[in-house]
């Protein structure tokens, strides 16, 4: 029994363990390019979204992953304001390696991350004197299950290109 809380071998196979252990604000910008002029503009907000991930292995089973949300918000055609986040989260992951690791990294853990990030894009931007800005729900298995399929294209394309 104790073998299993440990995350020991259970019956030859071991035990996967998933532990959220810090999350915490890595980064913050916002910018305000065009200053005061902005708030004499009619509000019709053009909102465009970048997300990134990064992971980095810090210790044996640790590992960091950063999601980095950039929002540009554009006011007839300028830039309005424009914030970028990066929420980090320390995560111990064992027993999972290869693909498994791979999806649990960029899937799992920016799942984790994005509520906290979405929630100080809100903040900061209302802050700002900005409307609201409260982003849509993301779905990170089908983002990774599109670069995966992404990757394996270019891979077989690449392979074609050595063979001709």
């Amino acid at each position: 029994m104790a073998e299993e809380q440990n995350g020991a071998a259970v019956n030859g196979e071991q035990q996967v363990q998933f532990a959220m252990q810090r999350i915490y604000l890595k980064d913050l910008s916002f910018e305000t390019p065009m200053g005061a002029e902005v708030f004499k503009k009619q509000w019709k907000p053009q909102v465009n979204q970048e997300l990134n991930t990064k992971t980095a292995k810090i210790d044996e089973d640790l590992y960091e992953v950063a999601l980095t949300l950039t929002i540009t918000v554009k006011v007839e055609e300028e830039t309005a304001f424009l914030v970028e986040v990066q929420q980090a989260g320390l995560f111990g992951i064992k027993g999972l390696e290869g693909q498994q690791l791979a999806q649990a990294l960029n899937t799992a853990c920016p799942q984790i991350l994005f509520p906290y990030a979405r929630e100080v894009v809100d903040n900061i931007v209302t802050k700002g004197s900005f409307p609201a800005l409260m982003l849509p729900p993301i779905n990170f298995d089908a983002l990774f299950a599109a670069a995966m399929q992404q990757a394996q294209q270019q891979a077989e394309q690449g392979a074609e290109k050595t063979d001709a």
